[in-house]
């Protein structure tokens, strides 16, 4: 297998005004710093969903992460495994809310490197649950905002991002391991019956059981 490279790209207008704000603070995040994180999120991954050898894992040569005007906030283009970033959305942050700043970059990073290395069932998984997954993620990685639903908020299990991630964690809490598996099997395909397989129960049995354990508190 030829060896694992990231590259980390940019536009010169916006990087050079990340580098700027990051610089007073002496906080710089840079195409070093972004290059680091982006082989820590890479790690992460492999070492959460068990991806110990290249055989467990996509076949994936080289990560690309760019830097640039756009809307939005992040993407992930998973047919080329290219991660862009919005520096105007990083940039909203107060200048002076380095860690926030910081914090949302390394978010997002290990976020869209999730989209690179996660199974999505060849396709077939929800879309909410491939959010979701990537949202659990980050939320191990501890690279959250304050401001990201608490457990039990939604109304729908595949409702995707920090509401399928809390319910992910519920999941995870009643079998060890659980994402993992998950994951695994999501290889080649995807079933609802999964969740029973895994944990017993069918996923609208197990969404009913999570909102009436948050509902009593």
């Amino acid at each position: 297998m030829a060896p694992m490279t990231w590259n980390t790209l940019s536009m010169t207008s916006p990087w050079e005004s990340i580098t700027r704000t990051f610089s007073k603070k002496k906080s710089e995040i840079g195409v070093n710093y972004c290059m680091q994180t982006l082989i820590s999120a890479t790690e992460f991954i492999w070492d959460l969903f068990q991806q110990s050898t290249p055989e467990d894992r996509k076949s994936v040569h080289n990560i690309t992460l760019t830097i640039e005007d756009m809307k939005g906030e992040a993407y992930t283009n998973t047919s080329n495994n290219e991660i862009h970033v919005s520096a105007g959305y990083i940039l909203s942050y107060p200048a002076a809310d380095v860690e926030g700043q910081r914090n949302e970059m390394n978010g997002m990073i290990y976020h869209q490197s999730t989209h690179v290395w996660q199974w999505d069932g060849n396709g077939k998984a929800p879309r909410g649950l491939v959010e979701g997954i990537a949202y659990y993620l980050r939320m191990k990685s501890r690279f959250i905002p304050s401001q990201w639903a608490q457990p039990g908020v939604g109304d729908r299990w595949d409702q995707g991002y920090d509401v399928t991630a809390r319910f992910l964690e519920y999941l995870e809490s009643l079998r060890n391991g659980f994402l993992t598996e998950l994951n695994k099997k999501m290889r080649l395909g995807y079933s609802d019956d999964y969740f029973v397989q895994l944990q017993g129960k069918s996923v609208g049995q197990l969404w009913t059981e999570y909102k009436l354990r948050y509902a009593k508190r």
